[in-house]
């Protein structure tokens, strides 16, 4: 009880202090999440309505796998990419390797499942007689997705939720291909692993206690524009 205690004490010295490192930890953490998220998204939102509403051999395989990808380990997808973006890797020419932009890139592919499965589902649970009745009135293969989406849109915010969270809270990913650099791609989870390392349990505490803050202040922000819509 002591070392949470402590941990909470030295949390909001450090948030009403403003103190520098911290802040620029927490910034990063975010820039990164949001960074991730939104790439993801763009990517996974149009890919899961044209999976949807196009029927393949194999989709049902398709789908299943993408689920799969749901709980797939960090440390999977971070080893992907420190082989991709290593020196001897086929991507190494571009010397993204310890710095944020790998840092995006690999929780982009971490996110995108989530996102994407998700807007699936969310797209299925959508009655037919919507999509029906839109076609009835004139409207185009675009508009009759435009529809649907818009239908769905509580489901796909609450995966956007989801992947934020998925992203900001990753550590083995960041370590690995991010270096867990002072100043430059410390995030949070990784300042945690690293002070718990070397035996700073109250600074742990503070940062993980500043973390699930910064986290409950987005997806209350973000839930907040899900019940206005």
């Amino acid at each position: 009880m002591t070392d949470i205690w402590n941990g909470l004490t030295r949390a909001f010295e450090l948030i009403v202090t403003f103190d520098p490192e911290v802040m620029a930890i927490a910034w990063l953490s975010l820039r990164i999440a949001f960074s991730s998220v939104l790439i993801a998204a763009i990517i996974s939102l149009p890919l899961g309505a044209l999976i949807h509403f196009h029927s393949f051999p194999g989709k049902r395989l398709l789908i299943s796998v993408i689920q799969t990808f749901y709980s797939v380990p960090t440390v999977t997808v971070g080893l992907f990419i420190f082989v991709m973006f290593s020196r001897s890797g086929p991507l190494g020419g571009f010397g993204l390797l310890f710095t944020p932009a790998v840092m995006v890139i690999g929780q982009v592919l971490l996110v995108m499942p989530i996102l994407l499965g998700l807007t699936i589902s969310a797209l299925s649970g959508i009655d037919r007689s919507i999509t029906d009745t839109a076609r009835s009135l004139g409207a185009s293969g675009w508009q009759n997705v435009l529809v649907v989406m818009k239908e769905a849109r509580f489901a796909v915010m609450a995966a956007v939720i989801l992947g934020f969270g998925r992203a900001i809270s990753e550590v083995g990913l960041a370590l690995m291909v991010g270096g867990n650099i002072k100043g430059f791609t410390r995030v949070i989870t990784t300042a945690i692993s690293l002070e718990t390392g070397k035996g700073d349990i109250e600074l742990s505490m503070a940062l993980g206690i500043i973390l699930i803050i910064i986290a409950l202040i987005i997806n209350l922000i973000l839930n907040r524009v899900q019940q206005r819509r």
